[in-house]
């Protein structure tokens, strides 16, 4: 059974119907991530500007709100997805090159440590698993549903409590128990693509549609974001210790 905490990959994404002659492959993919990485990384530039990240924080909203509609089209009209995951990846771009800026008007030289920790984790688990140093089993497939489950719901909770006045400075915070937290988070994260990958192989394996392939895509992106923004939220951590 294949199982995958990435909401935009579970266990009924390749539940479709076949169509056509041509079918998903691993390398098509490979391909599809490569362009949507491109875009996300024009789009970035566009935002980026650490002298005045003020200027960045209303493209970091618009790419927010835009990116999680547009996330949320993809997962539910999937055959959707060659046109949805490249503005997906744009979006994100934008939310990420304002960011990025803010944090790297704080502590300069942040971002890019993040930029090759998150590509650097995402070169290894790929050369882990493809080596089968890492062997999916359903246990620790389980095992990182669970926990991701468990990091989403605490965030959920502490966004609603934020509501009402109510903060967990000690988690957020840059003490102990708020690096541990963040380390955890990020491990987590990364154990994440693990799972997209053999889920995008078991996909290939499948023969599902070649339109999946823009899918699966857009699936590695949510995680490879989400990867990065707790990375650079670790690294600010560590250095705000200083």
């Amino acid at each position: 059974m294949m199982r995958t905490a990435n909401p935009a990959l579970n266990a009924k994404t390749f539940d479709v119907a076949f169509e056509g002659s041509e079918v998903m492959t691993i390398q098509g993919t490979v391909s599809r991530t490569a362009m949507l990485l491109a875009l996300l990384f024009a789009a970035t530039m566009l935002t980026w500007n650490p002298a005045a990240p003020q200027d960045g924080v209303k493209w970091a909203l618009i790419g927010g709100i835009a990116g999680f509609v547009t996330a949320l089209i993809t997962i539910f009209k999937k055959k959707a997805s060659p046109v949805t995951a490249p503005l997906y990846a744009v979006c994100e771009g934008l939310l990420l090159g304002g960011i990025s800026s803010l944090f790297e008007s704080r502590f300069p030289g942040i971002v890019m440590q993040a930029v090759v920790l998150t590509f650097g984790t995402l070169g290894s688990l790929l050369l882990a698993y493809t080596s089968r140093l890492i062997r999916v089993t359903e246990n620790f497939k389980l095992g990182v549903v669970a926990a991701t489950g468990g990091i989403a719901l605490f965030y959920l909770v502490s966004w609603i409590l934020g509501f009402f006045g109510v903060q967990m400075p000690m988690i957020a915070g840059s003490g102990p128990i708020g690096i541990g937290f963040s380390a955890v988070v990020v491990v987590v994260a990364a154990l994440n693509l693990v799972l997209d990958f053999d889920f995008i192989e078991q996909g290939a394996e499948q023969g599902a549609p070649k339109y999946m392939e823009w899918y699966a895509a857009f699936g590695l992106i949510v995680t490879l974001v989400w990867l990065y923004m707790e990375i650079l939220r670790l690294l600010s951590k560590l250095q705000g210790r200083k």
